[in-house]
């Protein structure tokens, strides 16, 4: 039991073990960007909605009335953000994963380590990635298409403004999306998975039901902060407000009404089956396929 507990510690601090978590989840992630890329008009379909407030119908007429050329503005930040997030999200919890467990001992419970890591990798891939949204929600924005026609001219125009108010408007409430986000799947995927393979699913189809699943919950449950988040960074040059009165607008906006807030909700549903449910399936896959190759110990 002695030579098992030191090979698990080896394990846990080989460089080369910790960097195929980034590469394993970078890979994932990549494969999964065809069924970004088909979805988008979709993603785009519930940003017209969390912006102006408006049914599928007319979000839908919004985007046909400015053409097929228009209708994939802003994809390649989501694009690239879909890979470079995967590579760091999953790596990055992987190794706050196994810094905890070779350091927390007993204060806190193994079970609750997937979870924690994830919480930290969140926060991490939050002050990575608000650039990448920020760009991407002023591109999508409509409004913006006459004086920030292309990327270039919305980098330029936001490096003119300081952090906060240009790429890091709304970080907060980012940084507790996915946070928050993070802990969850990564708290929820594991025993998600096990109870979906106790109904006798191959491991691939119980990874992809755990990752639909879970996925799906953490989008309904923090949809609201999307929204908020797509309203303070769709706009350049307004006046700045504080995260609690943008909440307040927002909600103001919408009536009061909870069903008018989630308005768009089951979109970010079918995107998120597809996108994470595939993005899970593979990097479970990956990982699991280098880790039964055979240890030859002497």
């Amino acid at each position: 039991m002695g030579g098992n507990h030191t090979r698990d510690e080896e394990s846990l601090q080989d460089p080369m073990v910790r960097f195929q978590s980034y590469l394993h989840g970078g890979t994932s992630s990549l494969l999964s960007t065809l069924p970004t890329l088909i979805v988008f008009p979709v993603y785009k379909t519930v940003f017209r909605q969390q912006i102006h407030n408006t049914p599928v119908p007319q979000a839908v007429a919004q985007l046909y009335k400015e053409g097929p050329v228009k209708l994939y503005r802003g994809v390649a930040p989501p694009l690239l953000m879909r890979t470079l997030n995967g590579t760091l999200l999953f790596g990055l919890q992987d190794t706050l994963l196994r810094q905890l467990s070779l350091t927390s001992h007993s204060v806190i419970s193994t079970s609750a380590l997937p979870a924690l890591a994830g919480f930290g990798a969140g926060i991490v891939e939050a002050l990575v990635f608000t650039p990448f949204e920020r760009v991407q929600n002023v591109l999508q924005n409509g409004c913006n298409d006459h004086h920030l026609p292309t990327m270039k001219s919305v980098l330029i125009r936001l490096k003119g403004q300081r952090l906060a108010d240009g790429f890091y408007r709304g970080f907060l409430p980012i940084t507790a999306r996915n946070a928050l986000g993070s802990c969850l799947y990564f708290g929820l995927k594991g025993p998600v998975c096990a109870v979906v393979a106790g109904e006798g699913l191959s491991p691939m189809a119980a990874s992809f039901v755990s990752g639909t699943l879970t996925s799906m919950a953490i989008s309904l449950t923090l949809y609201p902060l999307s929204v908020l988040v797509a309203n303070m960074q769709a706009q350049v040059g307004a006046e700045v407000k504080g995260v609690l009165v943008c909440w307040r607008m927002l909600l103001k906006s919408r009536q009061w009404s909870v069903t008018l807030l989630y308005r768009g909700g089951s979109l970010v549903i079918l995107r998120s089956c597809i996108t994470w449910g595939i993005t899970t399936a593979l990097y479970d896959k990956t990982k699991t396929k280098k880790s039964m190759k055979p240890v030859i110990t002497i």
